[in-house]
């Protein structure tokens, strides 16, 4: 505001002085001058103060962004592995460099401006940052992580914390009280008002907190606390006109009784509203509780060394072969994919990932789902000789046919990044769901784990109590159907949520053609 208003003062001037060329002969004219020209050097001096502020802000912003990105740059999968980190670039790159953009637009090289102009195309969007708080507040759920931790950027498996801001809390506890999930909301409501007071660094403002969070406590049915809270919010704004009604209507409810007590649990952040038995389950799994595997059962798996009936390419190079699970059979395969064929797939890969989708069941068409949050691609052995030969050692030790398979499908999991239990094959009730490949039902899958997860991440069955961590350069594999056809639904899986790390996987979905002389059909249903 300061140039524009400096331009026109300027130009006020010229025009005076064109317009009254003789002030000499007028001391009384010329001390008007004096006045306008202090006028001009007052809103000179205002504009280089604002200019040398903004070059401040700018300089104090770029340095701090700087420190980061570098640490970034050292490792950028690693780094985005924390949540908290990934979480940060995504608002900083929706808001950050928009701010920027906004302040250095007044008075700019035309250069800067256009690039990052074209730049901004690519960059998240607010949809993007919701996305991203709502990640958060699925790892916080699952894994049972304490708001103050979180804050503090305590999770399992990170070394250097991140610390999360008063907005940084008070953006995921409006996401929260946006969804009605007033649990969440005041826990990251509270937890915004504790930063704010003992830290003071906050574009949010105390009593936009107050607002969010005396509602939620009201919602949660503790009256005292709500009416409490709302008269500090009225402290703090007098004319807050919602808040005046909500006194007079907490009062009349505290007075009458009208009103059932609630506390709060301190270490809360964990708590959900009401869960299914398979969600309950299926969070249990990934935290690594109530896994179904006795040491009694755990004593009768072994590992060997298979070379599949003296198969020509396993004579001499035999695979290391585990057996994760009994029944369903679940085998896990060590050191069965290199580490130079796991970057050519992930360069192949990444150009193309492409939001994962899942099926509708009552459209039929593919879409995307906040119980899938991942990126995928699809490579055909045609593309690269690293893909060929990744299909051919698949057949080789599953002794399946992959001519009908389908293509490989790399996987890269993002913030929260998850798939919630779903089987691999398709049910009765979905008789055309392979029906355009001609190819039949999804008889085994083959997952890669291309990348080692600091936590989180496991690949868990549901129904069996199994779950199965990542390990870099290893694969599991399991039978979706019994060889009778039927399928098997013990084999119900889900991928669990990436707390800290960076998950790459590759799986390959063998289908039923062409197995008729390699796995036979059973005469039973379970056989």
């Amino acid at each position: 505001m300061a140039a524009p208003r400096l331009l026109r003062l300027l130009c006020v001037a010229c025009l005076l002085s064109y317009c009254a060329a003789e002030v000499f002969t007028s001391i009384g004219h010329m001390a008007e001058k004096v006045f306008i020209e202090q006028d001009l050097l007052h809103s000179l001096k205002d504009y280089l103060i604002a200019e040398q502020n903004k070059l401040e802000q700018i300089k104090r912003w770029m340095q701090m962004t700087e420190e980061i990105s570098k640490m970034a740059t050292n490792n950028p999968e690693e780094y985005l592995g924390n949540p908290i980190n990934a979480f940060h670039l995504v608002k900083r790159l929706n808001q950050g460099w928009s701010h920027l953009e906004q302040m250095v637009l007044q008075d700019t090289s035309e250069g800067f401006i256009s690039n990052l102009t074209v730049q901004r195309q690519t960059f998240p969007t607010t949809e993007d940052q919701k996305g991203a708080a709502k990640a958060l507040l699925r790892l916080q759920d699952t894994y049972m992580l304490s708001t103050k931790s979180m804050a503090k950027g305590d999770l399992p498996g990170v070394e250097t914390p991140t610390l999360m801001s008063a907005d940084d809390c008070f953006e995921l506890g409006q996401d929260a009280y946006t969804a009605e999930d007033y649990t969440h909301t005041v826990s990251w409501m509270e937890e915004a008002l504790h930063l704010l007071d003992n830290y003071n660094h906050s574009s949010t403002d105390k009593a936009s907190i107050l607002d969010y969070l005396s509602y939620s406590v009201y919602k949660q049915g503790d009256i005292p606390r709500a009416l409490a809270l709302t008269r500090n919010l009225i402290e703090l704004d007098p004319n807050h006109v919602r808040a005046t009604g909500n006194v007079r209507y907490y009062e009349f409810l505290v007075k009458q009784g009208k009103y059932n007590a609630t506390k709060t649990n301190e270490n809360e952040g964990n708590q959900h509203h009401s869960i299914g038995v398979e969600r309950g389950r299926y969070e249990e799994l990934c935290r690594g509780e109530s896994i179904s595997m006795t040491p009694r059962r755990q004593s009768r798996l072994v590992c060997r060394y298979q070379d599949k009936a003296h198969h020509p390419q396993l004579t001499l190079a035999p695979v290391k072969e585990e057996e994760e699970w009994d029944r369903p059979r679940i085998l896990r395969y060590h050191d069965i994919i290199s580490e130079k064929e796991m970057v050519k797939v992930k360069a192949l890969a990444n150009p193309r990932l492409r939001r994962a989708t899942v099926k509708n069941p009552k459209t039929g068409n593919l879409e995307t789902a906040d119980y899938r949050v991942s990126k995928s691609a699809w490579l055909g052995a045609y593309e690269d000789s690293v893909v060929a030969r990744i299909n051919r050692r698949i057949e080789v030790v599953t002794g399946l046919n992959v001519e009908t398979a389908e293509d490989l499908q790399v996987a890269n999991y993002g913030m929260g990044g998850q798939y919630e239990p779903h089987f691999d094959f398709a049910r009765k009730e979905e008789p055309d769901a392979f029906k355009s490949l001609g190819t039949g039902n999804r008889i085994a899958t083959w997952l890669f784990y291309m990348s080692d997860v600091m936590s989180g991440g496991a690949t868990v069955f549901t129904d069996i109590g199994a779950a199965i961590k990542p390990k870099k350069g290893t694969a599991v594999f399991w039978y979706n159907m019994f060889a009778s056809g039927e399928g098997d639904y013990s084999t119900r899986h889900a991928a669990c949520p990436v707390l800290v790390g960076n998950k790459w996987v590759s799986n390959k979905w063998i289908h039923e053609r062409g197995q008729e002389f390699r796995r036979p059909c059973g005469l039973t249903q379970k056989e």
